[in-house]
C-alpha cells in the first residue's frame, strides 16, 4: 500500500503539490476559529449552590440550609464529593462531579433536587446555582468612577450609590448581551433603596405598630386594571393608577385615621433614599468604586470573548452620563497575547534553527527547502486538527511541538534521495533522464520509508500514555499529547506524498551532495573514538552503568513539583483582618493599604474586592479582601533586572508596617484555580476533619506550629474560624405570653425594625428599587438603648423590648467549612524556594511525630500537592508500560529480542542526560519534565534504530563484525547527528526563553536537550560495543 502511494505521489506529482494549497486554505481558515488561551482550563466539573440567608448566624446557616442542601445532593449520579461553607447570611455548597460529566446535565440534576427540598428550608430562602463558568471565567474587570467635578442631575456630586445605579441599569444590561458572557457580577457602591424610618416615640403617640406601616404601604402601592369599554367604536382601557413614584407620594400614604384625622407616614417618621446593608465593597487606588466582572460561559474562547467585552466597554462609554468613566482594570487578552507570543517566538526560532541546520548538513539548498516546507504545512494541518477536536492553543498544548522531530521523517527521505541521485549522476557522468530520475526517487524513498515511518510511530506511541492522565493533570497534558500526535501524523503523511512529489519535481538538473565540514570533522574525530571504545569496551560499559545509576540517584535529590508556576505578570494579594471586622472598617484599612502600594514605581494600578459580591462566586467575609496589584511592563521598572519574586519579597517585608492586616501573595488565575479545584487557596492545604469545632481548631493550631518550623514555608496560617461578636435578643416566653405575644411576633418585629423588611417596589421607568421599612440608623445601631424600644402587644398596648426579651452580647464561629458532610478546618501554606514534594514529605513525617489527633479526627492533604501526587502515581504505572510497548515494537521490527534490547539501552542513557540537565539548571522534577522524559525515550530509540539497522545490514553483507560495526557507525553518523541536532535545536528557544509562560515549558525542553546530547554520545559509543559483545560469536576467524 505504501509503495502504491509513493508511486502515485511521484507520477502525479503536480496534483500532489496542489494539495499544498488545500492544506494552506484549510489551515488559514481554521486558524481564524482556533480558540486561544494562556493555559488550559483545568477546573473540575462543579456547580456552586448559593443561598442568601440574611440574619442567620454561621451555626444556624449550617444547621438549617447547608446540611439540608448537602443531604439532598447525596447519591447524585457521577457526584465526586461536596464541600460547603456556612457564613453569616450565606450558605455555599459546591458539588464536584467526575471528569467527563456534562455540566448542563449536572445542573439539571441539582435543580430537580433543589426543587424537592424547598419545603424543608426556612420560608423565603431560595438556593441558586452559580454562573455557568469556570476558574478561567473572570476574563475582564472594569471600574466605574466619576471625574473630579462631575455632577448628577440634582446638582450633587456622584456618590457610591449613584455609580452603582449607573452600573446596574446602564452598563450591566449591555454587557450581559455580549456573546459568550454568562454573568456580569458587580461589587461596590450601594444598591439604592427607598427607606421609611419610623420613630418609636411617634409610633407610640399614634398607637401605630410596624405591621400597620407595612400594610398601609403594600395596599397603597398598586395599579389595577378594570378591563376596557367601547365608546364610539373606540376601545378605551380602564385603569386605576395608585403606584407610588416619589418620596412625597410615600410620605403621604395614610396609615390610620384617628377621629377622622388621617395619620400619614410623614407624621410618624421620615422617608429618604437609603443604602442597602451591603456585604461587599470595591476600591481602586485608595478610593471607593464600583467593580464589575464579566464572566465567560464555560467552553468559550477567552481571547475572543475578552476582546468582544473590551469593544463593548468602549461603546458603553458613550451611553454613560457626562463625567462618568468606565475603565478596564484586568483584561485576560493581555496575558493570553503575552503567552502566545512566547509560544510563537519558540516555534519560529526553533523552525529557523532547524532550517539552518538542514542547509548546513544536507549541503543542498533545494533539498533543505523541500524538507523545511514540511514545517509550516504540518503546523497548519495541526491547527485544522485542533479546531476539529476542540483543543485550544495555549502554553501547554503547543508546549511540546518540536519542528526537529516533525521533519525527522522528511530528513531521512530527502537525505537518501540526494545521496542516490548524486551517486547515480557521478556514475553516469550526466543528468538522468526524467523516467530514470523518477524511478530512482521512488527506490530511494522506498528504501527508507519503513524505518522512517516506524521512527515516527514510536515517537507517536510514547505520547499515547498521556491520555491516561485524569483530573487536572489530564486537562493539562492531554491537549499537549493530542497536538504532538496530530503534528507527527501530518508530517508522516506529507513525507509519503508531498515530499517525494517535490523531490521528483524540483530535484532535476545537476544534484550535488557535498558533506558539510561539521560532518567531515565529526567523522574524522569519531573513527579513533570508536576504535578505542571497542578496545576498552568493559571500561566504557562500566562507566556508562555508573553514569546511569548515578543519575537515578541524583533524580531522588532533585525534589518534585506539579508544574512550574506560570508567571502571570501581576500579583493577587489576599489581605485578612481580625474576624468580626465590619465592612466599612475593612474598606478604610484597604484604602490605606492601596495608597501604600501605589507608592511603588513598579505598580500600574491597584483594585480590590472586599467581602462578597452580588453573585457569591467567591464567598468572602467582610474582613477579607482580594487585592489585585497590576504591574507595569518590566522595561518601565526603576530596576528592570529586579525579578518579580524579589519584588514580592520586598512587598511582604514593607507591608508588615501597614497594621491590622495579614497577607497571602499569589496570582489572579492561580488563586481562583487553587480555590475552585480543592477549596484551598494555597500550594498545600492540610484538612483536619472531626465534629467539635473547638477540638478541630486546637489540633489545627498544633499542625500550624509544626508547619512553621519547616524550611521553605510561606504564608502558613489557619483558616479564619475565630469567633465573631453577635448581639442576642432571646425571648422570655412567660412575659411574652402575659402580653399576648409569641416568639414569632417578637422576631418579626425585630427583623423589620433592625434589619428592615420590604414593603414593595418603587419603579422609575424600567428601573426598580426596594421600599424598605426599618428604624433610623441612629436607633438601630444604638444597641445599648434598643432595650427601651416599644413593641406593640396583641391588645394594642406597648411594652419595652427589655421586658419581653433578654439582651446580651455573645459570639459564634466566623465560618463553618464542611467536606462530604463532615466539618473541617484547613491549615494552608505556600512553598517558596523549595520544591513542593520534599516539603510535603517532611511535613507529613513531622506532623505524624509531633501531633496526636483525638479519636474520630483525621487528616487529609490537599491543594496543588493533590495533583502532584495523583499525576505521579499515574505516571509510575504509565511510563513503564510505555517503555514495555516500545520494547515490544522493536522486537516485532527486528524479530530479535537481543537486538531490541541493544536499541532499548538508549532509553536509560537518554534519561541520564535529562536528569543531569535538570540538576545543572537547578530545576526540580515536575510533570512537565516527566513529559520531556516520555518524548525523550522515543527519540533515543530512533537514534539506535537508524544505526543498528545499518550495522546489521553490513554484517549480513560482509560477515565481518568489527569492520561492519565501524563502517556502519561512521556511515550512519550523519543521519544520527542530523536527527539529534534538529530535534535538540528545535527545543533550544523553549529552554532559554524568559517570556510569559516560558517557565512552564522550560523543564520539558531542558530534559529533551540534555537527554538527546547524552543519548547521541552514548549511542554512538555504547551501542556498537553492546552489538559486538552480544554478537561476538559471528566474528570470522
Amino acid at each position: 500500500m505504501i509503495e502504491s502511494i509513493l508511486r502515485l505521489s511521484i507520477e502525479r506529482r503536480g496534483i500532489m503539490l496542489m494539495l499544498i494549497f488545500l492544506v494552506l486554505g484549510m489551515g488559514i481558515f481554521s486558524y481564524q476559529k482556533l480558540p486561544i488561551d494562556a493555559v488550559p482550563d483545568i477546573t473540575n466539573v462543579q456547580v456552586q449552590i448559593n443561598t442568601q440567608a440574611p440574619g442567620y448566624s454561621p451555626l444556624e446557616t449550617e444547621q438549617r440550609i447547608t446540611f439540608v442542601v448537602e443531604t439532598a445532593l447525596a447519591g447524585l449520579p457521577d457526584l465526586s464529593y461536596t464541600r460547603s461553607l456556612s457564613r453569616y447570611g450565606l450558605s455555599q455548597v459546591t458539588a464536584v462531579f467526575d471528569e467527563g460529566t456534562d455540566l448542563y446535565f449536572a445542573r439539571n440534576l441539582i435543580n430537580t433536587r433543589l426543587g424537592a427540598i424547598k419545603s424543608q428550608l426556612p420560608e423565603g430562602l431560595e438556593p441558586e446555582m452559580g454562573p455557568i463558568a469556570t476558574g478561567l471565567g473572570e476574563i475582564y474587570m472594569y471600574t466605574l468612577r466619576a471625574k473630579q467635578n462631575a455632577m448628577q442631575k440634582n446638582g450633587e456630586p456622584y456618590n457610591a450609590m449613584a455609580l452603582r445605579e449607573i452600573h446596574d441599569w446602564i452598563v450591566k444590561p449591555q454587557l450581559a448581551l455580549v456573546k459568550g458572557i454568562t454573568e456580569v457580577n458587580a461589587i461596590g457602591g450601594y444598591v439604592k433603596q427607598y427607606h421609611v424610618n419610623p420613630e418609636p416615640q411617634k409610633m407610640l403617640n399614634f398607637d401605630i405598630g410596624l405591621s400597620d406601616i407595612h400594610r398601609a404601604l403594600e395596599r397603597n402601592n398598586t395599579n389595577q386594571g378594570a378591563g376596557f369599554v367601547e365608546r364610539n367604536g373606540q376601545q378605551i382601557l380602564v385603569r386605576s393608577q395608585g403606584q407610588l413614584q416619589t418620596l412625597s407620594d410615600i410620605e403621604n400614604v395614610v396609615i390610620k385615621r384617628i377621629n377622622t384625622v388621617p395619620v400619614a407616614v410623614k407624621d410618624i417618621g421620615s422617608v429618604a433614599i437609603g443604602k442597602e446593608l451591603r456585604t461587599g465593597a470595591a476600591t481602586q487606588e485608595g478610593e471607593e468604586t464600583v467593580l464589575g466582572t464579566a464572566m465567560m460561559l464555560v467552553g468559550e474562547n477567552s481571547r475572543a470573548v475578552a476582546q468582544s467585552v473590551a469593544k463593548k466597554v468602549k461603546d458603553i462609554q458613550s451611553s454613560l452620563p457626562d463625567g462618568i468613566v468606565i475603565e478596564p482594570v484586568y483584561d485576560r487578552t493581555l496575558l493570553v497575547d503575552k503567552a502566545i507570543e512566547t509560544v510563537q517566538k519558540n516555534l519560529v526560532e526553533g523552525a529557523l534553527l532547524v532550517i539552518v541546520i538542514l542547509f548546513i548538513l544536507l549541503g543542498n539548498i533545494r533539498a533543505a527547502l523541500i524538507t523545511a516546507a514540511v514545517i509550516p504545512l504540518a503546523m497548519l494541518a495541526t491547527i485544522t486538527g485542533m479546531v476539529n477536536t476542540g483543543v485550544s492553543a495555549n502554553l501547554m498544548s503547543l508546549g511540546a511541538l518540536d519542528f526537529g522531530l516533525i521533519v525527522d521523517g522528511a530528513v531521512i527521505i530527502v537525505e537518501n534521495c540526494i545521496r542516490r541521485l548524486s551517486e547515480s549522476q557521478k556514475r553516469t557522468g550526466g543528468v538522468l533522464p526524467l523516467k530514470e530520475r523518477l524511478e530512482l526517487v521512488f527506490q530511494a524513498t522506498n528504501e527508507v520509508i519503513r524505518p522512517s515511518l516506524f521512527g515516527v510511530l514510536i515517537i507517536t506511541v510514547v505520547y499515547i500514555p498521556l491520555f491516561s492522565l485524569t483530573g487536572v493533570e489530564g486537562k493539562m497534558f492531554q491537549p499537549m499529547a493530542a497536538t504532538v500526535i496530530m503534528a507527527l501524523i501530518a508530517a508522516m503523511l506529507f513525507s509519503i506524498t508531498i515530499v517525494p512529489a517535490a523531490v521528483a519535481m524540483f530535484m532535476g538538473g545537476k544534484v550535488s551532495e557535498k558533506e558539510s565540514f561539521i560532518i567531515v570533522a565529526a567523522k574524522s574525530a569519531y573513527r579513533p573514538i570508536i576504535h578505542l571504545a571497542l578496545k576498552l569496551r568493559w571500561i566504557v560499559l562500566v562507566g556508562s552503568v555508573v553514569l546511569v545509576v548515578g543519575s537515578f540517584w541524583l533524580a531522588t535529590r532533585l525534589g518534585s513539583e506539579f508544574v512550574p508556576q506560570l508567571d502571570e505578570g501581576d500579583i493577587a494579594l489576599h489581605a485578612m483582618r481580625i474576624p468580626g471586622t465590619g465592612i466599612e472598617q475593612a474598606v478604610a484599612m484597604q484604602k490605606t493599604l492601596e495608597s501604600t502600594l501605589m507608592e511603588y514605581k513598579q505598580v500600574l494600578t491597584v483594585f480590590a474586592k472586599t467581602g462578597t459580591a452580588e453573585v457569591a462566586t467567591d464567598a468572602m467575609p467582610p474582613n477579607v479582601t482580594d487585592t489585585f496589584v497590576m504591574l507595569k511592563p518590566r522595561a518601565q521598572w526603576p530596576d528592570p533586572n529586579l525579578s518579580k519574586a524579589d519584588f514580592v519579597e520586598t512587598l511582604e517585608r514593607d507591608l508588615q508596617a501597614v497594621t491590622g492586616n495579614n497577607y497571602e501573595f499569589t496570582q489572579p488565575i492561580q488563586m481562583r484555580f487553587n480555590e475552585l479545584i480543592s477549596g484551598v487557596r494555597a500550594d498545600l492545604g492540610i484538612k483536619v476533619f472531626g465534629d467539635d469545632l473547638t477540638t478541630l481548631v486546637a489540633s489545627a493550631n498544633d499542625i500550624l506550629t509544626v508547619l512553621q518550623s519547616i524550611d521553605g514555608v510561606a504564608d502558613a496560617r489557619l483558616e479564619q474560624v475565630d469567633d465573631i461578636p453577635i448581639f442576642t435578643i432571646n425571648p422570655k416566653l412567660v412575659e411574652l405570653a402575659r402580653y399576648g405575644l409569641d416568639v414569632a411576633d417578637l422576631q418579626e418585629w425585630l427583623a423589620s425594625a433592625i434589619g428592615g423588611n420590604t414593603a414593595g417596589l418603587i419603579f422609575e421607568g424600567d428601573r426598580r428599587f426596594e421600599l424598605l421599612v426599618r428604624f433610623d440608623e441612629g436607633i438601630r445601631t444604638d444597641l445599648d438603648a434598643i432595650g427601651s424600644t416599644p413593641i406593640i402587644t396583641s391588645d394594642g398596648e406597648f411594652v419595652p423590648l427589655s421586658e419581653v426579651a433578654t439582651l446580651a452580647y455573645s459570639s459564634v464561629p466566623n465560618q463553618i467549612s464542611r467536606e462530604n458532610g463532615k466539618r473541617r478546618v484547613v491549615v494552608t501554606a505556600n512553598v517558596r524556594e523549595r520544591d513542593l514534594g520534599s516539603f510535603v514529605d517532611e511535613a507529613k513525617i513531622k506532623i505524624t511525630e509531633q501531633v496526636s489527633l483525638p479519636a474520630g479526627y483525621w487528616l487529609d492533604y490537599g491543594g496543588t500537592f493533590e495533583q502532584l501526587e495523583s499525576a505521579s502515581q499515574r505516571l509510575a504505572i504509565v511510563v513503564p508500560a510505555t517503555l514495555f510497548l516500545i520494547l515490544v515494537l522493536l522486537v516485532v521490527v527486528f524479530g530479535s529480542f537481543r537486538d531490541a534490547l541493544i536499541i532499548f539501552t538508549g532509553v536509560p542513557l537518554a534519561l541520564t542526560g535529562g536528569i543531569f540537565a535538570l540538576w545543572m539548571r537547578d530545576m526540580p522534577l515536575s510533570i512537565s519534565a516527566g513529559v520531556g522524559f516520555i518524548a525523550l525515550s522515543g527519540i533515543a530509540v530512533l537514534n539506535g534504530l537508524v544505526m543498528l539497522s545499518f550495522i546489521k545490514q553490513r554484517v549480513l553483507e560482509t560477515g565481518d563484525l568489527i569492520n561492519s560495526i565501524v563502517d556502519g557507525a561512521i556511515t550512519r553518523l550523519r543521519p544520527v547527528l542530523m536527527t539529534a541536532l534538529v530535534a535538540s535545536l528545535g527545543f533550544i528557544p523553549m529552554a532559554l526563553n524568559v517570556g510569559t509562560g516560558a517557565e512552564v515549558q522550560r523543564p520539558l525542553a531542558t530534559v529533551v536537550i540534555g537527554g538527546i546530547i547524552s543519548s547521541t554520545i552514548l549511542t554512538l559509543v555504547v551501542l556498537p560495543i553492546l552489538y559486538r559483545m552480544m554478537h561476538s560469536k559471528l566474528t570470522r576467524v
